[in-house]
């Protein structure tokens, strides 16, 4: 039998359905899984997936998965427009298995490295002797207008502030689209999907939007400090990460234009519900979920410590609740 697992949207959802997919060999255990997304270099190594196809590359696809077929199951429903989801009554992986009648019991995202793939661009990634640190600001489309979506990404001074602490102790590489705001004191990184995996993989810590590299770095095992503005941990988040929630609004916003969520995720200005950025986080509460102090250096040849197998699953409540540390 086959299954035919359809994944729609940006790469951080194609790493999001690699659970999706856990959970569905987990009940169909002799299936041949086949999924449709635009980032196929998500699933590299996923010996759970049988094959994985573009959704520009579908020639041939009623005669090789259609006729005579009657068994092929299709998962093609959209998570993000099902009546739960949109009540936040569910992390996107279980509503996405529920919508498909799969038994969820908390799988987690995953993600496959090979040694080569790590000691090829680990290489790269050694500045010198300070530990890495790796800091997403920004997500979204490529040549957005506007480069600051307040509703989603990490406001640039407070980002700028936080990088200035910590920036002596680590090497912080900053995961940016040349498109995009870039933070001082920062190595730039727009390397391939995977080649980022390795970054991550390879990082002591992790200060991270709600966008693909918090996602990854659930995959890896990899705990983060994420900062969450209009979306929330318990529908898109994971239990292991240290998430930092924004200061309730001190304006009443415009929502006329809302209309599945409370914000727009491209951040109309008409929305903004703050009297100027510096009001949505507390940096102090970043920095100190961060580990406010200096990282050990690594000795002289030393490789950074790497996490290359797939970590055991956990309970994963998603309560969006903030962590202590």
């Amino acid at each position: 039998m086959k299954i035919i697992l359809k994944v729609d949207g940006g790469i951080g959802k194609s790493v999001a359905a690699t659970a999706v997919c856990k959970a569905i060999k987990t009940q169909y255990p002799d299936s041949k899984l086949i999924v449709i997304t635009n980032y196929p270099e998500v699933f590299d190594g996923n010996k759970r997936v049988y094959e994985v196809v573009r959704h520009n590359e579908l020639n041939y696809f009623w005669r090789n998965n259609i006729k005579d077929q009657p068994d092929t199951k299709f998962f093609f429903q959209e998570p993000y427009l099902d009546t739960d989801f949109i009540h936040r009554r569910g992390h996107l992986i279980k509503v996405w298995c529920e919508l498909n009648d799969i038994k969820y019991n908390g799988e987690l995202p995953e993600l496959f490295l090979t040694h080569k793939e790590i000691s090829s661009f680990g290489i790269n990634l050694r500045q010198s002797n300070k530990p890495i640190m790796v800091i997403q600001t920004n997500g979204g489309l490529p040549n957005q207008t506007d480069k600051y979506s307040w509703p989603r990404d990490l406001p640039y001074g407070t980002a700028q502030q936080i990088v200035n602490v910590l920036a002596p102790h680590y090497n912080i590489f900053h995961i940016r689209r040349p498109d995009q705001l870039q933070l001082q004191n920062t190595i730039p990184t727009s390397a391939e999907f995977r080649q980022l995996a390795v970054l991550i993989a390879l990082s002591h810590k992790r200060l991270l939007i709600d966008s693909f590299a918090q996602h990854v770095a659930a995959a890896l095992g990899k705990p983060s400090v994420v900062c969450w503005i209009a979306n929330v941990p318990s529908q898109f988040g994971y239990e292991m990460h240290n998430n930092i929630i924004a200061t309730p609004p001190t304006l009443e916003p415009e929502l006329r234009g809302a209309i599945l969520s409370m914000y727009n995720t491209n951040g109309p200005e008409k929305e903004f519900p703050y009297n100027n950025e510096d009001e949505i986080f507390n940096i102090e509460s970043i920095l100190a979920a961060l580990g406010h102090e200096p990282a050990p250096a690594l000795a002289s040849g030393a490789a950074p410590t790497q996490r290359l197998t797939n970590p055991a699953p956990v309970a994963n409540k998603k309560t969006g609740k903030r962590k202590s540390k």
